[in-house]
């Protein structure tokens, strides 16, 4: 089974350095171990975080090769839920849910209501259980 993934942008960020503990996840995604959802919401987001983390070539030159990748898949979000008070996070939600993924990356704590809601069901993970998970597989 393929593991389908949303990934928060305080995740991705911490990942993407090759000096990070976290740049693990950005060689799986790369090599293609799991899958992951965007939309254009969350695109226009990791473009803005990563312009003012690292710099406009950094961010283009990763959105490029996101966008490239047979395993990144771009999801239409037809319903929002507003399941969290964060306007910003929710799009990270409605494309989980929109997509049918199987876990939610995240270290930001606006998420941890959804632990409350009982539907729909959102499976979230912090980075160290999300690789047990792939080297599990």
């Amino acid at each position: 089974m393929t593991i389908k993934t949303v990934i928060d942008t305080n995740v991705l960020v911490s990942s993407l350095s090759s000096r990070s503990v976290y740049h693990w996840l950005i060689e799986f995604l790369f090599a293609e171990k799991f899958e992951l959802f965007i939309t254009d919401e969350i695109i226009l987001e990791y473009e803005e975080v990563l312009k003012a983390k690292y710099s406009a070539a950094v961010a283009n030159n990763f959105l490029l090769a996101l966008k490239e990748l047979p395993n990144v898949h771009f999801t239409q979000v037809y319903f929002k839920w507003n399941l969290i008070s964060d306007p910003d996070d929710n799009k990270f939600v409605d494309c989980y849910i929109a997509a049918g993924a199987h876990y939610l990356l995240t270290h930001d704590s606006h998420f941890s209501v959804l632990n409350t809601v009982k539907f729909p069901v959102v499976s979230l993970v912090k980075l160290q259980e999300f690789e047990s998970i792939l080297r599990a597989k």
